[in-house]
């Protein structure tokens, strides 16, 4: 394969709230953590063990603004991007390094109205109830009859 492939895809849990700076001409930048948890269980011990990973996420623009409007820490995110280096001089001379997704689509998995309910009251099982029928989403219904085809399968 000649071509080269940088594509990430990430679901995870904001850990601060989206950060902006805006630059002159009104481009702006978003900036928030994203982490990543991984949970498996020790054979040997029989704990679960939980690993979290961080993620420094960076989106521009329209983009950055509306993840600044509806998205806080703690809420669940599906983004996708591209890995990109940066490299800096720190304020004691030393070279820093860093490595960010910088978003190029993006997905809110937490409605705000889950975000708030979560925030004033924690969920069990028991206060779970199940939308009526008029609540749910309905798929639309395709009554059209199957084309026959001369298709073996």
């Amino acid at each position: 394969m000649s071509g080269t492939l940088n594509k990430v895809m990430l679901i995870g849990h904001l850990g601060d709230e989206v950060k902006l700076h805006y630059f002159e001409g009104g481009n702006c930048i978003g900036r928030f953590p994203l982490a990543t948890n991984e949970t498996y269980t020790n054979r040997q011990t029989g704990e679960r063990v939980t690993n979290t990973d961080w993620h420094n996420i960076v989106v521009r623009n329209k983009a950055a603004e509306i993840c600044e409007k509806y998205l806080s820490k703690g809420d669940k995110v599906y983004v996708e991007g591209r890995l990109k280096n940066r490299q800096w001089q720190g304020e004691d001379g030393n070279t820093r390094y860093t490595t960010e997704v910088h978003v190029q689509d993006f997905t809110f998995l937490t409605t705000k109205k889950e975000s708030m309910a979560n925030a004033q009251e924690p969920t069990s099982p028991s206060n779970y109830q199940e939308p009526s029928k008029a609540e749910r989403p309905s798929a639309p219904i395709d009554n059209s009859e199957e084309e026959d085809d001369d298709l073996p399968f």
